[in-house]
């Protein structure tokens, strides 16, 4: 059984095979987005990289191995990485770097699984005039590029992948280093301070809603949509369910209320960024 909308991720509820694991020694921990999540690996290396790269901003704790809500563990294998969530085995890496990758995968799986106060948007996030504007779409849309481009123009970074909604509208960031190709099918982690940038951890309103998706041989064409026509936009970029969380329409409809909502297609990244903060200065 799977989690998921239409356009987005979808999250198996179990890992299929489930090992027990003994603590493998270099050990911290996180409390974030209504879990307790305990990370374990086999060297201080691991560790610092680890460390330096899953939601980077938040507090360090430790959390014993009994009350971990979420439980990861990066151990060696005679060809590189075994990546476990939960006793169950997630992925494979040949490299440290790409087992950092993997590892930031597989958090982001298993703490949208789990959210309860907030619930998630598929979409790019950044704060410009202390308002959020949201770039929902799927996975290969072009949001992260979209959202590296604006934090080197000035934007403030809230996620390159999903946008915590809470109960009255407003967005949360989801810390997480943005996930760039850099024109090649592999992915690698950079944080907003490459980009000259920071993390935003204050929640804010939503003040703009576009939604573009990369064409690579076009420009910039957006047109405006209504309010109802981004409810349901959101709606099919969430990864839950709405049989489970039925009370997400009453909650997008209060994070679009005082938003200006944009559709349509974006070329070049430079002018996407140029167009967009052009838009945000118009008003």
């Amino acid at each position: 059984m799977e989690i998921g909308g239409p356009s987005g991720r979808h999250f198996p509820l179990a890992p299929v095979s489930l090992v027990v694991m003994e603590s493998s020694g270099h050990v911290f921990g996180i409390r974030a987005f209504d879990s307790a999540i305990r990370i374990e690996c086999e060297s201080e290396e691991l560790r610092n990289t680890l460390n330096r790269f899953l939601l980077p901003p938040l507090p360090r704790c430790d959390i014993p191995s009994d009350e971990a809500e979420i439980k990861i563990q990066v151990l060696s294998n005679p060809d590189g990485f075994d990546v476990f969530v939960d006793g169950g085995k997630i992925s494979s890496a040949q490299t440290q770097s790409d087992a950092a990758l993997a590892t930031v995968k597989a958090l982001d799986d298993a703490v949208v699984r789990r959210l309860r106060t907030v619930r998630a948007v598929h979409a790019g996030a950044v704060v410009l005039k202390g308002r959020a504007l949201l770039i929902p779409g799927s996975t290969h849309a072009g949001k992260s590029s979209l959202v590296a481009e604006l934090l080197r123009c000035g934007a403030s970074h809230l996620s390159d992948e999903y946008a915590l909604v809470d109960q009255i509208g407003r967005v949360h960031a989801y810390p997480r280093p943005l996930l760039l190709r850099n024109g090649t099918p592999k992915q690698t982690l950079v944080l907003p301070s490459d980009l000259n940038s920071s993390f935003t951890m204050e929640s804010v309103p939503v003040g703009w809603i576009v939604a573009v998706d990369y064409d690579p041989g076009g420009s910039w064409n957006i047109h405006e949509m209504s309010q109802g026509e981004a409810v349901m936009l959101l709606l099919r970029n969430t990864p839950h369910e709405m049989a489970q969380s039925p009370e997400m329409v009453e909650l997008f409809m209060r994070s679009v209320a005082g938003a200006e909502c944009y559709q349509g297609t974006r070329g070049d990244v430079v002018e996407a960024a140029d167009r967009v903060f052009d838009l945000v200065s118009d008003k």
